[in-house]
């Protein structure tokens, strides 16, 4: 077990001092990643109004509001909002079909329309979407605006459909316009290296974000060439959006596309940009609230549609640069739009030194992104595909709403005909005959299931395996019948799921946990006639060793036969203490065959010189390390212990000449009455003379004061008491015997073993791990897996 590096370790403040003042290392670090996510928003802003067909100004009204409202009012701290990539396409069709001021007009219904869904509290259930078709939609979205942005790459202008574009595209390959097209290149170009450039050089360039470094690139190759580039009219309030002539249902439809592409696009971002805040230290923002989010956006949508902005939506990709830049709070979102908004009325003329070719790359470089293979993976492995499929073609084809249509069409489908279908098979294998079912298994298969039971005669050996995930009442009922009936003629039969794992039948089945406590535990106690005794310790460990051959002896028969054959060959030497609520193989998730684990009272290691009466730790440290040649070697102390209890205890008699009461965490005491009213320890005791292996661990504590003096700390919080204090010294004291013993100093030296410590609170169920560098216990994070 590696220890994680410590944290920074900040004292408490003290009680009644108030809230402390905001740490100026949060601006710092939102004000580095606003910057950042800048650099991406402007170019990407300009280059989605240009795929639109919209005024470019408005990508930088819509940039400067998602920043600025979205960031303000939204329930994704860490998202950022601003032109919405998957409303390219739809956004185009509504510039060509109504005019800009009423696609304006459309935006800002579209937020209204949000904004109540968000106040409705309805965004989870946006989520019950599936996954296919959501990214069936984006990857169709993705596909119509790289072949559309191609046109515009080669230098010509896209045509109204993916149709036409994919028609048109041989022609324009063959005649493309030279200076357009090297542009585009060398912006797709540097799109694709900047983020595998090697090396330091490399390390340190890749802190500008790819967008902007291939914006300027191709800004720079185009200098002195005669290429359309941005045109940004003078900076004025824009003309009130007019709502669109037609008829009312088309109108309600463009609504309905807007609010629902813009909503999922921001919800599905506002998760993904969650788990990546859940993973990171630091983070001044709780979980995200969706339906806030929703709201948020649709308020976003309102004020943009009104100043003559394109339609907004969260983005992953602006979103994900946002934490990967370190930002802890929504300031660094709201900053990166004040940003654009300063950047739109200062820097007009650098902007229009960009070409459009450039832009039109960059957006086709993320449409192409749009089309992930690892989402393809995914949904193929879930056996999505045809639904992702069909969505991605029918978005190209007829449009994204229409898209969505037959997503939901072709799932409700698939879905019917797995409920539906089920093939039951049976074969003779050997003397056993096997009883096939894939499928779910429903009453619509019960009479193909009660032909196939039919066919196997009285007597025999049977296994039925069930490949399905449900199995409805009445498909339960028939089999559950046969099965009683089919025993009760002599016959034999056993129930397993997919993969072969037995399936434990119902009237049987044994819910507990190997830590369910045998307080109240009656699933393991035997049953006992009405006038006997109740059932003793004895009964009820009998009781739970019957339940382990009934349960998970099946389970574990294989992994043992293994470890029998094999023999032994742990990884690791844990040696704790003997307490009863210590159970290593919970805290550890280890199983047979893991850890070589040592446990006796204290989790104390006899240094080599001490008497004979000690050698049995020793001999388990040697054989571990010299005949099982382990890695490592952890000692895990924990809360509440007896045994340093009494070592306490014994340190206060010693000092004030009285008895005290002991503790019974590990059943130990010493000096006064023992917490059961008995007779103290006799001194001579083996109890006692074990103790005294606990004495250096007592004396180092005493030498390094109530304060620990930088011998002793925890990251996370300050040492709970004298207690916990000298649990932890005892740690680092037994790692310091360990060392004494020679197998051990010396295959440290080789660097073929480690030492490790570690300390576990009992009431918190939580784990520390000492860094010995530091001498602080650092609790281990959920997340720690993701850092190995």
């Amino acid at each position: 077990m590696q220890p994680q590096p410590p944290s920074t370790h900040r004292p408490p403040a003290a009680e009644g001092s108030g809230p402390q003042a905001p740490d100026q290392s949060t601006w710092r670090r939102d004000l580095s990643a606003s910057l950042v996510i800048f650099l991406i928003a402007v170019p990407l802003s300009l280059g989605i109004a240009l795929a639109t067909g919209a005024p470019l100004q408005a990508g930088l009204v819509a940039a400067a509001v998602g920043g600025i409202v979205a960031g303000l009012l939204g329930g994704a701290p860490l998202q950022v909002s601003g032109a919405a990539t998957g409303l390219v396409v739809v956004t185009a069709e509504l510039v060509g079909q109504y005019g800009w001021r009423a696609t304006c007009a459309i935006t800002a219904l579209a937020g209204l329309t949000q904004f109540a869904l968000g106040a409705a509290r309805v965004a989870r259930g946006a989520l019950a979407v599936s996954p296919a078709i959501v990214h069936g939609v984006l990857a169709g979205i993705g596909v119509t605006i790289a072949l559309a942005q191609l046109h515009v790459v080669l230098g010509d202008t896209p045509n109204s459909s993916a149709l036409e574009n994919l028609a048109a595209l041989p022609s324009e390959l063959s005649h493309p316009h030279p200076t357009a097209l090297l542009v585009g290149a060398v912006t797709a170009a540097v799109l694709v290296a900047w983020p595998r450039l090697p090396g330091r050089a490399g390390q340190w360039l890749r802190t500008v974000p790819a967008p902007l470094a291939a914006v300027a690139a191709a800004t720079g190759v185009s200098t002195g060439m005669h290429v359309p580039r941005v045109s940004l009219p003078e900076w004025r309030l824009q003309a009130l959006p007019a709502l669109p002539d037609g008829p009312v249902l088309g109108i309600f439809a463009a609504v309905l596309t807007v609010t629902l592409v813009a909503s999922m696009e921001s919800l599905l971002s506002a998760v993904a940009v969650d788990r990546l805040r859940a993973g990171r230290a630091g983070m001044q923002e709780g979980p995200a609230d969706l339906d806030r989010e929703l709201a948020g956006q649709g308020a976003a949508n309102v004020v943009s549609g009104l100043l003559g902005g394109l339609p907004i939506a969260g983005g992953a990709i602006r979103g994900s640069a946002n934490v990967e830049a370190g930002a802890v709070s929504r300031k660094s979102t709201v900053l990166h739009g004040l940003w654009v908004l300063l950047c739109a009325g200062l820097l007009t003329t650098v902007l229009e030194l960009i070409p459009l070719a450039a832009l039109a790359a960059l957006v086709m470089v993320v449409g192409v992104k749009m089309v992930s293979f690892a989402h393809i993976k995914h949904v193929q492995r879930h056996r999505e595909f045809p639904m992702y499929a069909s969505t991605l073609g029918a978005v190209v084809l007829f449009g994204v709403l229409q898209g969505v249509a037959v997503g939901i069409v072709v799932t409700a489908f698939l879905s019917l005909r797995r409920l539906a279908y089920t093939r039951i098979t049976v074969e003779q294998d050997g003397a056993a005959h096997m009883v096939r079912v894939s499928g779910q298994l429903t009453f619509l298969a019960v009479p193909r299931l009660s032909r196939a039971l039919a066919q196997i005669p009285a007597g025999a050996v049977v296994i039925v395996e069930l490949g399905g995930s449900f199995m409805d009442h009445t498909a339960y009922d028939t089999l559950q019948s046969w099965t009683n009936a089919h025993r009760a003629r002599g016959g034999w039969v056993t129930l397993r799921g997919r993969g072969g794992r037995p399936i434990a039948e119902p009237v049987s089945t044994h819910a507990c946990r190997p830590w369910t406590p045998w307080r109240n535990h009656h699933c393991t106690r035997p049953s006992v006639a009405a006038d006997a005794p109740a059932p003793g310790g004895g009964q009820q460990l009998l009781g739970g060793v019957s339940a382990f051959q009934r349960n998970t002896a099946p389970l574990v028969r294989d992994e043992l036969a293994r470890l029998a054959r094999e023999g032994q060959c742990p990884t690791q030497l844990f040696l704790t203490c003997a307490d009863s609520r210590l159970v290593t193989s919970m805290i550890t998730s280890s199983g047979p065959g893991d850890l070589f684990t040592v446990r006796n009272v204290g989790n104390l290691i006899p240094p080599p010189a001490t008497d004979g009466s000690c050698d049995s730790v020793g001999a388990a440290v040697e054989y571990a390390v010299e005949v099982l040649k382990v890695g490592s070697i952890t000692v895990c102390g924990h809360s509440g212990c007896g045994a340093m209890q009494a070592l306490l205890d014994s340190a206060v008699q010693s000092t004030t000449g009285r008895g005290t009461t002991g503790r019974a965490g590990d059943g130990t005491a010493s000096g006064g009455k023992a917490a059961d009213g008995r007779a103290p320890a006799d001194p001579q005791t083996p109890l006692v003379r074990w103790l005294r292996h606990g004495r250096p661990s007592l004396a180092r504590m005493q030498r390094i004061g109530r304060l620990g003096r930088g011998e002793v700390a925890m990251a996370d919080r300050p040492v709970a008491d004298a207690l916990e204090r000298l649990a932890l010294v005892n740690v680092m004291q037994q790692l310091d015997h360990l060392m004494a013993h020679d197998c051990v100093a010396r295959r440290v030296a080789e660097g073929s073993l480690q030492l490790h410590g570690m300390y576990f609170h009992v009431g918190e169920a939580q784990a520390y791990v000492l860094d010995p560098p530091s001498r602080t216990f650092t609790a281990v994070r959920p997340e720690v897996l993701d850092a190995v």
